[in-house]
């Protein structure tokens, strides 16, 4: 009886462990960001309408900035997923102001979300937390 509840206790541990969140699961470097914007500032007069974004500075290779609704920021790592060592993995977004692209291994992001739209990344743009009072919007992890 002893070895089977120390078996059961041995799998319900891994099974705990194995959930665990990795907070890089991405491959993309983990750094840290604290960045407060103010978006009525001219440099960020995209940010003013949902749907905008901007490059800022920070993260690994920047930060894509996104605004998504009224109230609702994403900020992203612009560091690729696909092979994020590479010197050229770094996203850009695209005419249709839609998609982030990274112009080496061709991997498409929805701005939206951060998803993969098309590969060979598997994983999402690594996001940043977000939060807006109206006039600050501060991205951080």
């Amino acid at each position: 009886m002893k070895i089977f509840l120390s078996f059961c206790l041995t799998v319900i541990l891994i099974f705990v462990a194995s959930c665990k969140k990795d907070n890089n699961s991405t491959g993309v470097p983990i750094t840290g960001v604290d960045i407060s914007l103010f978006i009525n500032n001219p440099s960020y007069i995209n940010l003013n309408a949902v749907g905008g974004w901007v490059y800022v500075a920070g993260g690994v290779r920047g930060i894509l900035v996104y605004r998504q609704s009224t109230d609702q920021f994403k900020a992203y790592d612009r560091n690729c997923t696909y092979q994020s060592t590479n010197p050229c993995a770094t996203v850009y977004v695209d005419a249709t102001n839609i998609l982030a692209v990274d112009t080496c291994c061709k991997s498409k992001f929805l701005l939206m979300d951060g998803s993969v739209s098309h590969g060979p990344a598997l994983f999402p743009l690594k996001a940043y937390n977000t939060t807006f009072d109206g006039n600050v919007l501060h991205i951080f992890n």
